[in-house]
């Protein structure tokens, strides 16, 4: 319960807002970048995790083992992870467009990666300032940050169809 009041919290703040504050007060770099993401994020996969893991525990099998007598630990990674496993799979690679978004976001304002590595966003921003006399210097970067978002949004759907058990069949 006190996990999920601090995620609860944290959700409380926009996901790019919470990013770049954690951003700005880490610094530039990769690292720095990563883990204001990772954080910016966790609350809903947290969120997500738990509700399929109330779900799960609910059911007849894991009522049935837990009558045999069989352990938490043991319920947990035989039966609950592997059961909330796959719709949390599907939720990164529905998300991976959203970060890729955000990262180019943080690098477009100047807090994401350092200035001297190749990061779209930053590509996107130095262009800016050629863009009445040379656009493809902002459109080609903008171009292929909406190509990877729209691809990994395709197969974040396709996983999404050939995971969910009650899609099977329908097409």
């Amino acid at each position: 319960m006190i996990i999920m009041r601090i995620m609860d919290a944290l959700m409380g703040f926009p996901m790019i807002l919470l990013a770049l504050v954690i951003a700005a007060v880490l610094g530039s770099g990769i690292h720095n970048v990563i883990i204001a993401l990772s954080v910016a994020t966790l609350p809903g996969y947290a969120r997500v995790m738990h509700g399929l893991t109330l779900t799960i525990r609910e059911n007849d099998y894991i009522l049935a083992q837990e009558g045999m007598g069989a352990s938490g630990i043991r319920t947990m990674f035989w039966h609950i992870l592997p059961n909330g496993l796959p719709p949390m799979i599907v939720l990164i690679t529905l998300q991976l467009g959203a970060l890729i978004l955000a990262e180019a976001g943080l690098s477009f304002l100047g807090v994401g990666i350092d200035p001297t590595d190749a990061a779209w966003g930053a590509m996107v921003a130095d262009g800016r300032r050629y863009l009445l006399t040379y656009p493809w210097l902002s459109l080609a970067p903008g171009f292929a940050i909406m190509l990877v978002v729209f691809a990994f949004n395709l197969v974040g759907d396709g996983l999404r169809d050939a995971l969910d058990p009650r899609l099977r069949g329908l097409l």
